[in-house]
């Protein structure tokens, strides 16, 4: 499979349980936009089955490598983010659960889930799903400890955002003038920590929708729970002509949470 048709299988899978994305892509065509992505991003558990290195092994064959690695002690996370060699391929940003730092339920949950039985991960990762099934019941007591851990249970490893590059986008003066563009047509942004996460001080200025919601089935039962948002991103040079790359975690701390969205109690 070619890089390419895997990003479009991905950003299909993404609107499917995102159409707020495609509405605003949709916005942004009739103002004579052309949208640039500047990373997509997934969520998984450091379970061998499904961990950072299973996802850095499959974009490795595309010319990708490592280059920041991330923590995120109050939500417990690590992650990393990937360059490709060709610098019009979006950067990919991979964070993990830390399960040892979860009660011991928690992590009796996630390892029956995701080692249930054997699977390609390669397969998994291009279907977007998940190959496990869990009740309500189960996604509430994730869900009191760890909103990003039921978030990968009730979804899988589907993308869990894609980035909008500001800095491509010709008729905005800046993060501000677009992000309210946003809210004159209706849709909800993540104002933790600041509609505007960062600054031109460290480089890069973050903000993002908050989740659209999609009706998941929960071993025969359906809910409607959160499903993903849309980032976007404006990022300043670190030196004369070259954009920092790289993430900031107090930022991205605080986009994680645009999925903390209870919809179905």
């Amino acid at each position: 499979m070619k890089l390419n048709d895997y990003f479009q299988i991905a950003w299909d899978q993404y609107i499917e349980t995102t159409p707020s994305a495609k509405k605003i892509n949709d916005l942004l065509s009739q103002r004579g936009e052309s949208v640039v992505n500047d990373h997509i991003a997934f969520r998984t558990f450091d379970n061998h089955a499904l961990c950072m290195d299973r996802f850095i092994e499959f974009f490795k064959q595309y010319d990708y490598e490592v280059c920041g690695d991330y923590v995120f002690e109050e939500k417990k996370l690590d992650a990393v983010h990937l360059e490709n060699k060709d610098k019009a391929c979006p950067k990919i940003f991979i964070s993990q659960l830390q399960n040892n730092n979860f009660s011991k339920k928690l992590q009796r949950l996630i390892k029956e889930c995701v080692e249930s039985e054997d699977f390609d991960f390669n397969e998994l990762l291009i279907s977007g799903s998940k190959n496990w099934h869990i009740c309500y019941d189960q996604y509430q007591m994730a869900l009191e400890e760890s909103e990003y851990a039921a978030w990968v249970l009730a979804h899988g490893i589907r993308p869990n955002h894609f980035t909008v590059l500001v800095n491509e986008l010709s008729s905005f003066s800046g993060l501000g003038e677009f992000n309210s563009f946003l809210k004159e047509n209706s849709f909800e942004m993540n104002t933790s920590g600041g509609e505007i996460k960062g600054n031109p001080a460290v480089y890069l200025e973050q903000s993002s929708t908050m989740a659209d919601s999609i009706h998941v089935d929960f071993d025969g039962e359906t809910h409607q729970v959160a499903s993903c948002f849309y980032e976007f991103a404006k990022r300043y040079p670190i030196k004369e002509d070259i954009l920092f790359q790289g993430f900031v975690t107090s930022s991205a701390d605080r986009i994680f949470e645009s999925t903390n969205k209870v919809i179905d109690k």
